[in-house]
């Protein structure tokens, strides 16, 4: 791994002879007093100024990066920096890649400062992105020192083994014990990746790392996360940045979701940050760990439990609000509703005052509107606003919007035995199910010609089984493609007591629940098979006009999850639709993901008969 060693020097002739100019003012003011407080004027040869960019893809948004570059014209640092996850990534296609690396650069050429590359995961995920990072770039891990500052660029991805399992080898932990070796007496060390190492297990040399950066001024950013957070650890700064346009569900400073660019001043005590939010400016200080551990490490105060019926042409009914108070201080709730066209339903608070470490518990009252059917309607949604009351500090205010509907109880039947071959002959007296929610570009959805999937459940002493019965008149299945890229079934499984599964919003994947993809490949069809939790086996069928798939999750598991005697648990699928020709593929599922904002806490709630 080389420096910039040809580079630096210019850039420091540069900035030597601006800061031999200093600017010379002129004051003939006669009286005593003078309208100034001081003129010991804010300007060091040392100090100087530069920019950091956060995530632009895991679902970038467009137009938000290029906004971005255009206000850091405005601010005109003298160099940018980032940490990676730059272009949306994650294939062997050489043609694919070369376009994507061509559009961001076609977003940085009107950037008048230098800018830095980092790479995230997004950008080296296998060989073939590894490679064209080094064609590209030459290096994936490098320093450089300016104004006595050294300036450390990792590469989180040096093992290829993606998100959340990022790496420092061997190798590269080698580098980084040389370059700080040889830059012992700078007054400053700023490290940049990808990853945050230090939240991460497995991580092989990046604890080695920071013990090489404890005993000296440091300061150390990444991203990855699509959120921010600031910790004092290792005698040291550790930010984890948010988003310049990467996937968010931008809910707010409370939950560390917001666009941004982070502003450095870099001075003799060390860096100053603001936080340029892309409509305001915010301190460091933004997000700190307290506010995390009150507003975003406790569920959400207030939540409406699910109500399953047995009688479908019940008209009157009622569900509990619960509101909890996980703070030491007071809490305002204001709770709005919008109108339902088929549904009347009245809340019997919706302004109030929660003390501290308290629950309040009251009725929300409903009745049903003519004749309509619960899997028909659109959920019931009240916007949710909390107010933290604070002495000796900005109160703290955020708010979400809360889907409610009343569902139908649905089951799951015993049978005596299923066998897993991708054939349904076994399932003709089962309870079939549609799956009718559909997301994505209407023009690259042509009805149910295009696709159409019912899907029915059973268990028996060993397995919990899922029949998939699906048409599909353009199956896209590439070998080599990225799993999320290609028509694929999505099956998530959370095996918890209700009354937590109901409230998954999709944290804890993979450890939590069950996260099943499964394509069409012949090889390695699902991904991440040997991160699952658990053995899940399934079988495929190709018929003429689409698919037959059964699919089996050992009970044991369920088991673990709500005991011996289990009644419940919470079971979501969905279909990835690509279509030779389509811009864009659609997405269809049972009821809205968990980890959307359409999601309805309690949907697709399994009951054992």
């Amino acid at each position: 791994m080389h420096s910039f060693r040809f580079f630096i020097p210019l850039f420091f002739v540069f900035t030597t002879i601006n800061a031999q100019n200093n600017p010379t003012i002129y004051i003939d003011i006669p009286t005593v007093k003078k309208p100034w407080n001081h003129i010991e004027w804010n300007t060091a040869p040392e100090q100087f100024q530069f920019a950091i960019v956060t995530d632009r893809t895991g679902g970038p948004r467009p137009g938000v990066f290029p906004v971005g570059i255009k206000k850091l014209n405005l601010l005109q640092p003298e160099f940018v920096m980032s940490v990676g996850d730059l272009i949306e990534g994650y294939t062997r296609d050489t043609v694919q890649l070369n376009a994507e690396w061509k559009e961001f650069m076609s977003f940085i050429k009107p950037l008048d400062a230098p800018f830095f590359y980092v790479p995230g995961n997004h950008d080296i995920t296998n060989a073939v992105m590894e490679e064209k990072w080094k064609d590209l770039f030459g290096v994936s891990y490098y320093h450089f020192v300016y104004k006595d500052v050294l300036f450390l660029c990792l590469n989180s991805e040096d093992n290829l083994r993606g998100a959340g399992r990022g790496t420092i080898d061997d190798t590269q932990f080698e580098y980084v014990k040389r370059t700080l070796e040889d830059n012992a007496d700078v007054k400053w060390t700023l490290v940049f990746l990808h990853q945050p190492l230090w939240v991460q297990n497995d991580t092989k040399r990046w604890k080695d790392v920071e013990m090489l950066l404890a005993d000296r001024n440091h300061n150390v950013f990444a991203g990855h996360y699509h959120r921010y957070w600031k910790s004092e650890r290792n005698n040291g700064n550790y930010i984890a940045l948010a988003t310049t346009g990467g996937a968010s569900r931008l809910r707010g400073k409370a939950y560390g979701e917001f666009d941004h660019v982070v502003w450095v001043t870099m001075t003799e005590e060390g860096p100053i940050l603001a936080n340029l939010f892309l409509d305001g400016i915010w301190d460091e200080n933004v997000v700190t760990e307290e506010l995390v551990n009150l507003v975003r490490n406790q569920p959400f105060p207030v939540r409406i439990d699910p109500i399953y019926l047995d009688e479908t042409g019940l008209e009157n009914m009622s569900a509990e609000v619960k509101v909890t108070n996980h703070s030491d201080t007071q809490m305002k709730v204001k709770l709005t509703g919008q109108a339902h066209d088929k549904m009347f339903y009245q809340l019997d608070q919706t302004s109030f005052t929660v003390e501290p470490n308290d629950v309040v518990t009251f009725n929300m009252n409903l009745k049903k509107i003519d004749k309509a059917i619960f899997t028909e309607l659109d959920p019931i949604k009240i916007t949710a606003e909390i107010t933290y009351i604070f002495e000796s500090q900005p109160n703290v205010y955020f708010s979400s919007v809360l889907n409610f509907m009343p569902f139908d109880k649905n089951t799951v039947k015993r049978v005596s035995k299923i066998q897993l071959d991708g054939k349904l002959d076994e399932w003709k007296g089962a309870e079939w199910r549609a799956v009718n929610n559909v997301e994505g570009s209407p023009f690259d959805y042509d009805g149910d010609e295009d696709f159409d999937m019912q899907f029915a459940t059973a268990y028996d002493d060993t397995n919990f089984y899922v029949a998939v019965n699906l048409k599909d008149n353009d199956f896209f299945i590439e070998e080599m493609g990225s799993y999320w890229d290609q028509d694929a079934i999505f099956l998530g499984l959370d095996a918890r007591p209700a009354h937590v599964s109901a409230f998954n919003a999709g944290e804890g994947r993979g450890r939590d629940w069950i996260n099943f993809l499964r394509t069409f490949k012949k090889e390695k069809p699902v991904y991440n098979e040997n991160r699952l939790p658990v053995s899940v086996t399934s079988e495929v069928q190709m018929t003429k006009n689409g698919a037959t798939m059964e699919i089996a999750v050992p009970l044991e598991y369920i088991k673990k999850g709500s005991g011996e005697d289990w009644q419940s648990l919470r079971f979501g699928l969905g279909y990835y639709d690509y279509d030779n020709g389509d811009e864009d593929g659609t997405t269809h599922f049972w009821f809205p993901a968990w980890n959307s904002a359409k999601d309805i806490p309690g949907s697709g709630m399994l009951f054992k008969e």
